[in-house]
């Protein structure tokens, strides 16, 4: 690196953490102020034009595939960089936060990569954001263990040979770090504390593992917010004087707009792209946020019924299959969130069945991958990708060039034939108030009805309520969605958790701060753009 100067960050309002001084370097917040210094400013810009193209869209109710950069679809000569040997192979990967025991459980879980989650799965107290770094550094340097207080149970890193790969999720770019603010007070993007303090401490290292820094790259909206990341890399990779190239990003399409963009977003990144991947949760509620004042045909159903069967998620999938395998990059399916009941046979065996049908499903299409949430899940996600697959690393000679998608076909929400119901109301509050309290505790990823819950699955929750409201929407049982039936249920609900957990534990929570959020963000008629903006206020730490 670099030789560092005095860092012109300063740390506010923040405890210290035990051995912080390992992670927040004099070295590693200079390069962090060097990042914020270059790019910072045109993070701004791409959020104001995310402002400008919502409101076009508001305005014209459609999308399409842009006519400034037809030539870079059309051209069929160019392909990304090929995947080095560590991520060639990438048939199962299983995401979560980056604590110590999940740091261990990810590691030796028998998946071939392990999405170290920073954003989603995370919620970004100081603790968090500064300790996930220690824990991976520790984990590279083989120097991380951990015993279970409650069972005494210990967990150690298997060789390293067995060990996932790692990719590590930054924040996206809407989020800052109030903990790091530069000289003038303002905040660097989380993004950028993320990625700088990830790299600086290992890039080399994993360099030296035979390994590499690696990235996904969450919430990405357009093109030309990749090429900000690409030159990010680019500037990175000279400051620490390793190879161009070294640095490999996978971006997750968990926008609408990003889907009409695959193609540009892989040629902006293709000297460091490593493929792209199908973000279902946040891909729907992008959709609601988009296409909120449409009207009627883009009002979703209960989210359990937007299967990835349904028209025009295939038709976002097999573009995906299709962009990536012409282009040489690897398609990554999408999450099987199930979480096995250590009581419960019956609900493991039919949980299993679809977690398996979903998979065979994605190998089937031309999948390379797909991710699970739990390690239970790993070998049946393996199971259906060595089907297919057998010894080869992936499928991208599989170039699916049977698919055809139209504009329209990727916002054809009006294809479904499901409508929304009482029930999917109540779901959408009960895991919206169960997640924002959990999280507001500084936990991202909560296992809820037997399913694990993130951030992804709260905005889609709270999106819903807001759009059936504002849509007038009349359930199956007479019932019409309105603000006073959304607080009757949400009423409901928390005394409903009060009796099930007790006095004690209810007041020791937080569970009327995350009601009055959830109904907050699902009843203002200024819809936030991220629940995670007005809850990172409130989360303590």
């Amino acid at each position: 690196m670099s030789a560092p100067a005095p860092s012109p960050l300063a740390i506010v309002d923040a405890e210290p953490l035990p051995r912080q001084e390992e992670v927040l370097t004099d070295a590693a917040l200079a390069f962090v102020a060097e990042l914020h210094r270059r790019f910072t400013p045109r993070r701004d810009e791409l959020l104001a034009r995310r402002a400008e193209r919502r409101a076009e869209i508001a305005r014209t109710s459609t999308l399409d595939f842009l006519p400034e950069t037809a030539a870079i679809r059309a051209d069929d000569s160019w392909q990304v960089a090929p995947a080095p040997a560590a991520l060639n192979d990438r048939r199962v990967e299983i995401t979560g936060p980056t604590d110590r025991k999940m740091t261990i459980n990810a590691l030796n879980s028998g998946a071939r990569v392990w999405l170290a989650d920073f954003e989603d799965a995370s919620a970004p107290t100081w603790e968090n954001v500064v300790l996930g770094q220690l824990n991976l550094i520790a984990a590279y340097t083989r120097s991380i263990d951990f015993t279970d207080p409650g069972s005494g149970k210990s967990y150690a890193l298997r060789p390293n040979e067995e060990l996932a790969t790692v990719v590590m999720r930054p924040r996206g770019w809407h989020l800052d770090e109030r903990h790091l603010v530069d000289a003038d007070g303002r905040a660097v993007p989380g993004a950028l504390v993320d990625f700088g303090l990830y790299f600086f401490h290992n890039a080399q290292r994993l360099l030296d593992l035979g390994k590499g820094p690696y990235f996904y790259l969450p919430k990405t909206e357009s093109h030309l917010e990749a090429r900000l990341w690409n030159d990010v890399f680019v500037f990175a990779q000279e400051y620490a004087g390793i190879p161009q190239g070294t640095v490999r990003a996978t971006v997750l399409i968990e926008t609408i707009t990003a889907a009409y963009e695959m193609e540009e977003i892989l040629y902006e990144l293709r000297d460091h792209a490593a493929g792209l991947n199908a973000g279902r949760w946040d891909y729907l509620f992008s959709i609601v946020k988009n296409f909120r004042d449409g009207g009627a045909r883009f009002v979703l159903p209960d989210r359990n019924a937007v299967t990835m069967t349904a028209p025009f998620m295939r038709a976002y999938t097999e573009l995906l299959v299709r962009t990536c395998h012409k282009r040489g990059a690897h398609a990554i399916g999408g999450m099987a969130a199930f979480i096995p009941s250590r009581r419960d046979a019956e609900v493991n065996k039919v949980a299993f069945e679809k977690v398996r049908a979903d998979k065979d499903r994605e190998a089937n299409d031309g999948f390379d991958g797909s991710w699970v949430a739990h390690p239970d899940l790993v070998p049946i996600a393996l199971e259906s990708f060595d089907r297919v697959l057998g010894d080869k690393p992936h499928q991208k000679d599989r170039l699916r060039e049977d698919v055809h998608v139209d504009a329209a076909d990727l916002i054809a929400v009006d294809s479904l034939e499901a409508k929304p119901t009482y029930a999917g109301l109540v779901n959408a509050v009960q895991v919206g108030i169960r997640y924002i309290e959990a999280w507001l505790r500084g936990l991202g990823a909560v296992a809820i009805f037997n399913l694990m819950e993130d951030a992804a699955t709260a905005e889609i929750s709270r999106s819903q309520i807001w759009q059936w409201i504002n849509a007038g929407v009349e359930f199956e049982n007479g019932d019409r969605a309105t603000p006073e039936l959304a607080r009757k249920v949400a009423a409901e609900e928390l005394d409903a958790i009060r009796k099930e957990i007790g006095e004690e534990a209810f007041a020791a929570g937080h569970w009327q701060e995350a009601h009055d959020l959830l109904l907050r963000v699902s009843l203002d008629e200024d819809y936030a753009d991220f629940l995670t903006l007005p809850a990172y206020e409130q989360l303590r730490g």
